[in-house]
């Protein structure tokens, strides 16, 4: 017999009780996540299984800090663009380390980039990488002073 899934993104109460566990202990086993939430161990693997087949889980690695790394700053950079060189711009980002993200936006402005630098002058430079890329315009950054809310999905499960 299937789980009934429920709520607006069709996890049932199991599988937020799973995500939750393996979001919030990521090196806890199975047999320890399965003890802990009172059911068979192949009913937590089952569940892991089918919320990756669904798309719902898209990695198991470990979140990496760029402050730790050696790069405390952090930058939005918005980069007006000539739209018929988005792929080879998109290509030219990708070999970029620093930037940590890129996106096609709406608004004033074609891709947004989040941008890591060791110092001021590093994120300087990496501007500069970006707008020698052929199709880059012009460039607009922000430096991020502080984290108010940082990167999360768990909330949208149902938290």
């Amino acid at each position: 017999m299937a789980a009934r899934r429920t709520g607006r993104n069709g996890l049932d109460e199991l599988d937020r009780r799973v995500l939750r566990l393996v979001r919030e202990r990521p090196r806890t086993g199975l047999l320890e996540i399965s003890r802990i939430l009172g059911v068979a161990r192949g009913t937590v693997q089952a569940r892991l299984d089918r919320m990756v087949a669904d798309g719902v889980i898209v990695d198991f690695g470990p979140n990496l800090s760029p402050r730790a790394l050696g790069y405390p700053v952090e930058a939005f950079t918005t980069l007006e663009v000539e739209q018929v060189s988005r792929p080879d711009i998109s290509a030219a980002l990708e070999v970029i380390p620093e930037v940590m993200e890129a996106r096609i936006v709406t608004g004033p402005g074609d891709v947004w980039c989040r941008i890591a630098g060791r110092d001021h002058e590093h994120i300087q430079r990496v501007i500069d990488r970006m707008l020698a890329i052929p199709g880059v315009r012009r460039s607009s950054t922000v430096i991020t002073l502080s984290t108010v809310v940082a990167h999360r999905v768990q909330p949208l499960a149902g938290d």
